[in-house]
């Protein structure tokens, strides 16, 4: 059985797309960048963490039980996400295939070079 960690590993590479798709929107970004850090947060703690496959579900409900009360909604319903993905990679081998090959995407690429491009110009 796939592990948590290691679909979760997968799945913070695809973030980057997200990054590079929220960064490129017209619009206050504020909503998706709060969730998106929550999403990250809860990946990495996955990834440190490495729950057994069987207990991953209960291990991301405790994570939300476990926050503070005004952001147990977004943290359990982000913690939903990452597990009906991580039921995904295991139901989906085209899922598991793109996320072991590190989540490429032209998103993510895209959003690498502006930050990239940002950095330099600090520097500057």
């Amino acid at each position: 059985m796939i592990r948590p960690a290691q679909v979760c590993g997968g799945l913070l590479a695809a973030l980057e797309a997200a990054e590079g798709r929220r960064r490129s929107r017209k619009r206050d970004q504020t909503p998706d960048g709060i969730g998106l850090a929550i999403k990250r947060d809860l990946l990495q703690r996955a990834v440190r963490e490495n729950p057994n496959p069987e207990a991953f579900e209960e291990w991301l409900l405790q994570c939300g039980l476990a926050c503070a009360p005004e952001s147990a909604g977004a943290v359990s319903a982000m913690a939903r996400a990452i597990f009906e993905e991580w039921r995904l990679a295991h139901s989906l081998h085209e899922f598991k295939d793109w996320l072991d090959q590190g989540a490429p995407s032209a998103d993510a690429d895209e959003g690498k070079r502006k930050q990239n491009g940002a950095e330099q110009v600090e520097r500057q």
